[in-house]
């Protein structure tokens, strides 16, 4: 019996993705699992799985299509099979499909939507329909995407359009540089050096959604911000043992031992392994730590499930490998989902101390600095010491200070006695 892919859901506020690349063609044959699709969300480009075995009898959309959550994207049948393709309106709301298949807007009623636009289609927020290969070439050429007519399904701007619009407007194909007047004194030594100029630069869906979702959290979310320092000396020295047995590309980072302390220390802080949504508190059962990792263009949430559960090499070797697909954007769905409590560290770019912004709907993340050598004071005596900040930033919706600053206490006992993070 064939079956009806759809545009799946990954993540909470997605509404809609673009269908990026088709890895299975057209007549290949599928297992349930493989990779079928590459989908372009608002977070990442994330390969989308087959949830059936047969073969790709056809594609509903085409590459760089945006499609909304739930709609139907492409027929997997049995070999041998007929399908009858007779779309209806029914059709397109369930899933399965013997002799009924969802409507699909071809190519000849995409020309004629586009052939009555006098510019590029746009979304009802404004934003121009154009697919990802298109809006790399339109930056790079340093073009207005909304000056030019989409050929694409529903007017949406592709890659020969822009082709064709520099060819036909003979426009450079550099970013356009609009030279600023140096207000400097003229001197042998700034004349070597040509006066900088401006570019207009697109923001992609990535940059988009992290300046919405962060807008949002500073505006709607009551912050509480507390800072700890950390004696990790005893840390540095058992990574450095622990390390010593294990092969270069299994080594441990101090990152590592703050994901399992985290973890371990939200057992005793279900208020802060939680989740605000609206007039209720939804606590996890699970403990599931976001770990920020930088991405070109952005910035990217990686998950690690269970965390508080797994030894300390496991959850090395989980966000290493998640990392690894997060900066290559070919993240699976699970990769990005699910997370409870987050944590963002720029100790290795030497930042000392930072305030991180709550990532919702959870209700805390930990900012973490650079473990570094600095003098102490212990028992009257000045030494050498090596010392960590931590900062807390949680939702005083759910929490409190106290609250809050007793989980930093609790959190001491791991990163400072780190045996408890290995038995």
């Amino acid at each position: 019996m064939a079956e009806t892919v759809t545009m799946p859901k990954m993540g909470f506020d997605m509404a809609e993705g673009t269908l990026v690349r088709w890895v299975k063609t057209r007549g290949e044959t599928v297992n349930k699992g493989d990779v079928l699709a590459e989908i372009e969300t608002d977070k990442a480009t994330v390969e989308v799985e087959s949830p059936y075995s047969g073969f790709v009898y056809k594609h509903l959309v085409d590459q760089g299509s945006v499609v909304p959550v739930g709609s139907p994207i492409a027929i997997i049948a049995e070999p041998g099979e007929k399908v009858e393709e007779t779309p209806t309106a029914a059709s397109a709301e369930t899933a399965p499909v013997s002799a009924k298949l969802p409507e699909v807007v071809n190519n000849t009623s995409a020309e004629r939507v586009q052939e009555s636009m006098p510019k590029a289609a746009v979304t009802p927020e404004g934003r121009v329909m154009a697919s990802p290969v298109a809006k790399r070439m339109a930056r790079e050429e340093g073009l207005d995407l909304g000056r030019i007519k989409g050929s694409g399904p529903e007017g949406r701007v592709v890659r020969r359009d822009i082709e064709a619009f520099v060819a036909s407007s003979g426009e450079s194909s550099k970013v356009e540089v609009i030279p600023v007047s140096p207000t400097i004194a003229v001197s042998p030594a700034n004349l070597a050096v040509a006066p900088a100029g401006d570019q207009a630069l697109s923001i992609d869906r990535l940059r988009a959604t992290i300046g919405r979702r962060m807008t949002e959290s500073k505006q709607q979310i009551p912050h509480i911000y507390l800072t700890r320092q950390y004696k990790m000396d005893a840390l540095m020295q058992l990574r450095k043992q622990l390390n010593s047995y294990l092969p270069e590309n299994q080594k441990l980072t101090v990152n590592d031992f703050v994901v399992k302390a985290a973890a371990l220390a939200l057992r005793q802080f279900p208020n802060l392994n939680a989740s605000f949504a609206g007039n209720q508190i939804i606590r996890h059962g699970q403990i599931n730590i976001g770990v920020a990792v930088a991405v070109e263009g952005g910035l990217m949430t990686v998950v690690s499930r269970n965390t508080d559960q797994k030894p300390l090499a496991s959850i090395s070797a989980e966000v290493r490998e998640k990392a690894a697909r997060a900066r290559a954007r070919k993240v699976h769905p699970e990769d990005i989902e699910g997370s409870t409590f987050s944590i963002s560290n720029l100790g290795m770019f030497h930042i000392e101390e930072f305030s991180a912004i709550i990532n919702p709907p959870e209700v805390a993340i930990l900012a973490v600095g650079a473990a570094q050598q600095e003098p102490v004071v212990e028992n009257g005596e000045l030494r050498v010491g090596t010392r960590m900040k931590v900062t807390l930033s949680s939702d005083h919706r759910v929490t409190d200070g106290a609250e809050s600053a007793e989980y930093l206490e609790a959190l001491a006992q791991f990163l400072e006695e780190p045996l408890r993070l290995v038995i």
